[in-house]
Formats: structure tokens, sequence, C-alpha cells
């Protein structure tokens, strides 16, 4: 089996891709070695810096102020950042953007040849800033460049550039902190970056305006809760920018928490900080790269919540753990001390299986919020995610110190409450919005029980309406086609199928059609034909299973003449399409009726194959009939 990555190596070699990517990871690389090397310069060399703060020896209050700095801009510029990213061509700002980074690390250089401290804090505030305007681009500019196939796997390199550019560039800015005039070394270093970040961003390809016309509004209050109306204009965005904020909410918790968790939990030194660093890095890395694998190289939005289930478990597995450790000594551990513990072993696969399910939870969400966009606002909505980013990570701090500093909680117990809480919200997340357990519960059955290979699916149209017919063996066939289709699909189904326990949650979500016989039930008869003709006329694809029944034979059934009076009404394009390998299964008539009997084949291999599209002219029911039995073949 093939590595995550190996299928997604063509894209991060791309030059519609690469140049992006490596603007984007030396950005945060660099903001990381000044930020982190400022942090440990206050915290082990304040006397140095010249200021007239009055709180310019409090240590504690200037890396909170510091923190509070980075992140303030996010709330005051980010509306107008939205705006101009739609408004302009984004490979020209992002290059405006970088450049204005070399101008701030070069402020930062004089700040530090002054040893002015408020200068260097002005530094980070403009450094916010500049994040600030290279949020919405970023990630507005990704659909521009690749196909919706590669989003998932676009974003999956965009997290993994982004913790590993954190991990490398806060190791990076403790060695230059130990230099001999490491002031020196640390200017020459954010500044060289901020060039090869300018120089990266000039290879980017064009991505035009989307929204050229656009009025920009430069009040940023109002245009904030403008910005805010935009993310909740389509539930299913608004929701995932909410629970992708909720993961930073917890990303911050952990990271912010880690060296005093080091120092006073596994009473370790700096060298075990980064391990554990380090592991919650690759974590996310390699959960990220996963995603694009797991998925299929679509939006699969059934990954969700087995990332929030990972958070969950693993997170009280770190309570767990670390809140059992012994009492240590008054010794601090070596690194070498640190490994040969079994219990600090299940910490740091703990920490990474947190960043591997929580690279799980958050690709995914930021592929949905991309994808199901309109491109014309698309950056307004990832400024909205970025507002409110930052107010769920100022949250995390407030709640921090509020239970370990008020409460007196201990670092494992905030861990448990942060773990507990995930758990809460995922429960209200996808109960709010069914499409994320619908989901869940298709990929769990398409990757349980069974194992499908989908064959000519490009030959379902992109767009448009279209009618799908397929034979019909098992109680999960709409799951399983459904499970494989990139595009929603209205299924048109038995009504006793309809009704099913459990699967009738899943339909009713999936918008199915529940029909009868006309002479059981005529008007649910008259209903599905009138939905069906309504979802055509709106562009979406139905399927139906003309045989009306589950086969009891494992042979198809005569196709009904149903399927001529829908495409009668509403002439679009008929695709024929056939299952294969359901017929002995769990949820098929063979053998008895279905789901009476135990369960014999897990793990089963089915195909599911699609013909050519034909013309609504020459579509009857029996030519549909020799399509899908050609196409089955003799594998029932």
């Amino acid at each position: 089996m093939s590595s995550p990555s190996a299928k997604q190596a063509p894209l991060i070699k791309s030059k519609r891709f690469l140049p992006f990517f490596i603007t984007q990871f030396l950005g945060a690389f660099n903001d990381n070695v000044f930020r982190n090397s400022l942090a440990l310069l206050i915290g082990f060399q304040l006397t140095r810096f010249e200021s007239s703060l009055p709180f310019a020896d409090n240590k504690d209050i200037l890396i909170n102020l510091a923190a509070v700095l980075f992140i303030l801009p996010l709330f005051i510029f980010s509306a107008t950042a939205g705006q101009l990213a739609d408004k302009y061509e984004k490979s020209k700002l992002i290059r405006i953007i970088k450049f204005s980074e070399i101008i701030i690390m070069s402020l930062a250089a004089l700040a530090f040849y002054f040893n002015s401290l408020i200068g260097l804090l002005l530094v980070l505030f403009l450094m916010g800033t500049q994040s600030s305007f290279f949020g919405p681009v970023k990630y507005a500019i990704i659909p521009q460049h690749l196909k919706e196939t590669e989003l998932v796997a676009g974003n999956a390199w965009v997290e993994l550039g982004t913790f590993v550019a954190i991990l490398l560039g806060t190791i990076l800015g403790g060695l230059l902190t130990e230099l001999p005039a490491s002031t020196t070394w640390i200017s020459c270093c954010i500044i060289g970056f901020a060039t090869f970040g300018y120089l990266s961003s000039r290879q980017i390809p064009l991505a035009p305006s989307s929204a050229p016309n656009l009025h920009v509004n430069w009040n940023p209050i109002t245009q904030t809760f403008r910005t805010l109306r935009y993310a909740r204009e389509t539930r299913a965005v608004y929701l995932s920018i909410l629970a992708i904020s909720w993961f930073w909410f917890l990303g911050i918790a952990y990271l912010t928490q880690l060296p005093n968790f080091t120092s006073y939990v596994i009473n370790g030194n700096p060298n075990i900080w980064t391990c554990l660093l380090a592991s919650f890095s690759i974590g996310i890395g390699l959960g990220s790269l996963s995603c694009d694998r797991l998925s299929g190289h679509k939006i699969e939005l059934g990954i969700v919540p087995i990332g929030s289930i990972g958070l969950t478990l693993f997170g009280i597995d770190l309570f767990l753990v670390s809140h059992a450790l012994p009492p240590h000594n008054l010794e601090e551990i070596t690194i070498i001390n640190f490994f040969s513990i079994t219990s600090n072993l299940r910490i740091l696969i703990d920490l990474a299986l947190i960043g591997f399910f929580g690279g799980l939870f958050i690709v995914p969400l930021y592929a949905l919020v991309q994808s199901r966009t309109d491109e014309a606002y698309r950056a307004r909505v990832i400024a909205a995610n970025n507002i409110l980013n930052a107010l769920f990570m100022l949250t995390s701090g407030i709640c921090a110190i509020v239970s370990i500093g008020l409460l007196k909680l201990s670092i494992p117990q905030f861990f448990l409450i942060l773990a507990l809480s995930n758990g809460l919200v995922a429960i209200y997340v996808f109960s709010v919005v069914p499409e994320f357990t619908v989901r869940f519960l298709i990929y769990l059955l398409s990757h349980s029980m069974y194992r499908v290979k989908s064959l000519n699916l490009d030959r379902i149209p992109e767009t448009g309406a279209a009618v799908i017919v397929c034979n019909h063996v098992s109680y999960v066939d709409a799951l399983l086609i459904a499970g494989a289709c990139r595009r929603p699909i209205r299924f048109v189904m038995d009504k006793p199928i309809y009704d099913l326990p459990v699967l009738n949650f899943i339909f009713r979500v999936a918008k199915a059609i529940p029909i009868t016989a006309k002479a059981r039930h005529p008007e649910t008869f008259n209903q599905a034909f009138d939905r069906i003709a309504e979802e055509l006329e709106q562009g979406n694809v139905v399927c139906i299973f003309p045989e009306g029944k589950l086969t009891k034979t494992g042979e198809i059934n005569t196709f009904k003449r149903g399927i001529e009076k829908i495409i009668s009404r509403t002439p679009v394009p008929v695709i024929p399409m056939a299952l294969q390998g359901l017929w002995g299964s769990f949820f098929s008539h063979h053998g008895g009726p279905a789901m009476a009997k135990r369960p014999r084949r897990f793990w089963s291999k089915i195909k599911l194959i699609t013909g050519q599209p034909i013309s609504a002219e020459d579509a009857t029911a029996e030519r549909l009939q020799r399509e899908v039995a050609q196409l089955r073949g003799e594998h029932a």
C-alpha cells in the first residue's frame, strides 16, 4: 500500500501550487522564528531591553501582551482583508503582502539594534496585521488554482506546512537566542526568510478577481458584522467555520500548556518540550495528508466525526496517563530518561494521535467552506472564519487562565475538560447538521462491510440534471452509490425501505423521494413524480431503481416504465449503472429475508460500474435493462 502522500506528490510539485505552498510555509515559519525568539528574550534576557512601559519588568504581562498584539489585528483588519481579496487579483495581493513582510522584518532588525522593547511589540502588531491580510487570500486562492478533486489534498498540504513551520520556526527561534550576538542572527534570518517568501510569491500564477466591482467598506466595525453575515448565509458553511474555530480553540490550548506541562507534570527540560511539540505537529501533518487518501480524493464529511471521536478519546487518555504519573524528584529528567519511561512514550503517542485526528477533523472542513461558498464573496467568508478563529483562540486563553490560574486545576485536568468539551461540541454540531452524521454512517458502511471500487464515475456530468438507473440488490444500494459519487443524488425508493429505522434518518437528510405503487397509495405515487420533476428542473441528479423492488433471486427483475414517464416529463440524459458483488450480503434477500440472518461477510469487494449516458429520446425501459445487465455481467 502506498503512503498517504503518494498520489499527492504531483500536486506539491506543480507550478500552480508549489510557489504558493513555499510562500505560505515561509510566512508561517518566519512568524514563529520571530515570535519565539522574542518570547525567549523577554523570558530570559529582559534586562537588555530599554522601555518606558510601566510593566516593562513583568515577564508574564509582557508575554501575554505579545500574544494579544499578534491576534488583535485579526479582529480589526480581517473584514477589510476579505474585501480586498475578493476585489483584486490575488497573486498581486500576495506579492504586496509579502513585500510588506520584508519592511516589517527590517523594522524588527532596527528594534533589535536599538534594544527597543516598544519597537519589537509594535513589530509584533504589524506582523499580526500582515497575517490578517494574508489569511483570506491564502485560502481563497486555493480553489482558483486547484480542481475540486484536489481541494482536500491542497488544504492538507497547507495544514501540514503550517504546523511544520510552527515547529521548525519555534526550534530555530530558540537556537538563535542562545548564540552570541543573537539579535543580529535573528535579524538576518527573519529578513532573509521574508525575502525568500517574496521571491517565491512572484511565481504564483494569476488568480483573477472574483468581485471586481465590489465597493470596499473601510469601516472595520460595520464590515466585520457584514462579513459574519456572509458566513451565516449557508448553514453548513457557518457551522463548519465554527467547527474550525473550535479546533483552533483546542490546538492553542494544547500548544500553550505544553511548556508548563513539560516542566511541572513531566519535570522535563526544553528538549522534551520540543519532542512533545514535534509529536503534536507531525501528527497533524500526517492526519492532514491522510485525509486525501481516506476520502478518495473528494470532500468527504464522513471523516470529520472520526476526527472528533479521536480528539476526544486520546484527549481523555492524555489525562489518564499524565494524571497517574508518580511524583517526580527535584532533579530535572533528561531526554534519555524521558524515553526510558513507558508512560512518557504513551504521552507522545497521545499527542501525536490528537494531532492526527485533528488533521482529519479540520482539512475536510476547510475544503467544504471553499467549495460551497460563492466565489464572489469566498474571501470574505474566509475572513469571517479568521475573525471567529481569533475569538475562539482568545477565549481559549481566558479559559486556561480561569481553569488553571483561578480554579487551580492541574494541567492534566484541564486537558480532560478539553476532551470532554470536544465530545459535547461534536454531539451538538452533528445533531444540527445531520449531513455530517449521514456521511459518517455512509463512510463506515462503505469502509467496513464493503470495499467499493468505482469504474467510470466521470460519466456522471459534473453539472446539470441527469437520471441514474441501477439494479436493486440490497437495502444499502443507495448508501453505497451516495458514498461513491461526488455529486449529491436524490434517490427514489420504495416507501417501506424509506421508512426503515435508522436508515430513514439518512434517507430524509439525503432528500430521498419515497414512492409506492399507484394502486396502493396514489397520492404518494403522484407526489413522487412531482418531486422528481422538481429536482431535475433544478439541475440535480436523481437515481431510481426501475425494478421497483429488491431481487430475490440475484437476477435483475423487469424494469418498470416509470423511468419513461420521468424522462418524457423532463427530458434529461439517463445514465445506466450496475452494482456487482452485493448478492449474498446481509442486506440482500439471499438465503431468506434481508437482515434476518447473521452477517457472514465483511470487507466484501463491491463494484459500481457506470455506463455511457443515453439521451432521453433513446432511453426505454427495455434498453436500459439490457444496458444495466450488460454492465453487471455475471457477477450479481
